[in-house]
């Protein structure tokens, strides 16, 4: 079975502190994956620095901080990076394809599967699919967060066998090593815990908004679908080879749980909650540890405004996220019921299609 290997670069391997395009290391990163698939892998390719790309050639002295400024910046920069990609790539006789998508194209199954035909047509031509986000339509809410997300999403969708998330720090240490002589790297992490996440910092460059805690993010998306991930530095020639090989400058994500299937990844990290609910310790306890649905009488608090049939978030008694499920009652009749023993449901509203407010089958935990 081929080896099929997703590669996330992000802004600031890509541009230079100022802005701008550094085609020298787009250049780097061709030659890099070129090797990859000189070995037989299949690579497909997750970029930013559409923005970091086109804000200085548009006119802005710093990169933007207003949407439409760096939608602005955007349009002129997406150009530019594929541009710098296919004559990068072309060097070793590989066409470079262009994927642009939003958040929302995620929330349609459809719309994700004819994009995973596309994909898979792309590969058997030979082609590299390069993903980014469409910064010129993305709304802030809904960004992808320095296209870490992104990343971690394709390589659900296309069964990818590694991702490797590329940045420029040499892995996960338990403080900054810039600034902490004494700081701990992780090789490997088994199991993506609080305390993992406690360690993780903020963006570390002005020209991407990703940090380290969003591509611990996207390990734990991944690692939930099962692919491994690599996160970590490719300087020198060889570097990306010796990552897909385990040897590579960096911390391993590794799977321990068994592969979701495609329709939990989408429940998890693909759709849009249009609702939140709030729930009791006893459903918490039944949800989590029991293997049961959420009864309306677990629910103390029904937010948003939703139908049966849509995605809603749920949180426990301190406000933590415990999962998404698909809810089988509109929000006013939700409403209308929490708290109720299952005994007064149709008494309340007549006859029901389940009584369950979450059914087990149509719940994912994200604790």
């Amino acid at each position: 079975m081929t080896t099929r290997i997703v590669v996330k670069i992000g802004s600031s391997s890509l541009t230079g502190p100022e802005g701008g395009l550094n085609h020298a290391a787009i250049a780097f990163f061709a030659a890099e994956i070129a090797g990859l698939r000189e070995r037989g892998a299949e690579v497909l390719l997750v970029t930013s620095g559409a923005v970091a790309a086109g804000f200085r050639s548009i006119g802005y002295p710093v990169r933007p901080r207003l949407l439409h400024e760096k939608q602005a910046a955007a349009a002129v920069g997406q150009a530019l990076l594929m541009q710098a990609y296919q004559e990068a790539f072309t060097k070793h006789g590989i066409i470079a394809a262009q994927i642009l998508l939003t958040r929302t194209d995620f929330c349609s199954r459809r719309a994700m599967n004819n994009a995973v035909m596309t994909v898979e047509e792309l590969l058997r031509q030979g082609a590299v699919p390069v993903f980014n986000e469409n910064d010129t339509v993305s709304v802030d809410e809904l960004k992808f967060g320095d296209n870490d997300t992104l990343s971690a999403l394709v390589a659900n969708l296309l069964k990818a066998s590694h991702l490797l998330v590329l940045t420029d720090m040499d892995g996960l240490y338990s403080g900054d090593p810039r600034t902490t002589p004494d700081a701990v790297k992780y090789h490997q992490v088994d199991e993506i815990t609080p305390e993992i996440y406690a360690i993780a910092g903020g963006a570390g460059s002005s020209v991407g908004t990703g940090g380290m805690r969003s591509k611990i993010d996207a390990a734990k998306i991944a690692t939930r679908g099962g692919v491994p991930v690599f996160i970590g530095r490719a300087a020198d020639p060889g570097d990306l080879r010796l990552a897909a090989d385990g040897t590579g400058k960096g911390t391993y994500f590794a799977t321990t749980l068994s592969s979701l299937p495609v329709k939990k990844q989408w429940l998890g990290f693909m759709s849009t909650p249009l609702g939140t609910l709030h729930i009791d310790a006893g459903a918490v306890e039944a949800l989590l540890n029991g293997g049961h649905s959420l009864l309306p009488i677990g629910v103390k608090q029904t937010d948003g405004s939703f139908h049966a049939g849509d995605v809603v978030e749920v949180l426990g008694p301190d406000a933590h996220l415990l999962g998404r499920g698909i809810v089988n009652y509109d929000d006013s009749q939700l409403r209308s019921i929490q708290g109720l023993p299952s005994r007064e449901i149709v008494p309340k509203l007549g006859e029901v299609h389940r009584l369950e407010v979450i059914h087990r089958d149509e719940w994912i935990t994200l604790r």
